[in-house]
């Protein structure tokens, strides 16, 4: 699947979700903040590596592996910056972002997993 395409279905995903979530959520802005912070966060990190397995998938094993894990603890590091900067810099509740930023990394890792494993079938069906 190509970055557009994934990058339409991620904020499609998001924005349908965190409108569903809205309804549960508490109305204080902290934690309504807290949540969409945590879903915005989670795109990034799916399409940052979704980006970066389509730009290595067609290199080296090598630049691949590089690619791939290198970017994992770039996007850790990144990941935790940015929890730190919610939590300490705009003093939104803990709970709450942990709470959206693992429910839609675990979403989109599934979807990410899924969409990469239907991508590999092909093609080796083309081969």
């Amino acid at each position: 699947m190509s970055l557009l395409r994934y990058s339409i279905l991620v904020l499609g995903v998001t924005a349908a979700t965190l409108a569903a979530v809205w309804l549960l959520v508490p109305r204080e802005a902290q934690v309504r903040m807290a949540v969409a912070f945590g879903a915005v966060l989670a795109a990034l990190n799916t399409l940052t590596a979704h980006a970066l397995v389509q730009w290595s998938e067609r290199r080296s094993m090598p630049v691949f592996l590089g690619a791939v894990l290198g970017g994992m603890l770039g996007r850790m590091a990144l990941m935790l910056a940015a929890v730190a900067v919610g939590v300490f810099g705009l003093q939104l509740p803990r709970l709450p972002l942990v709470v959206s930023l693992v429910a839609y990394f675990i979403l989109f890792l599934v979807m990410e997993l899924t969409i990469q494993h239907r991508h590999a079938g092909r093609a080796a069906a083309t081969r």
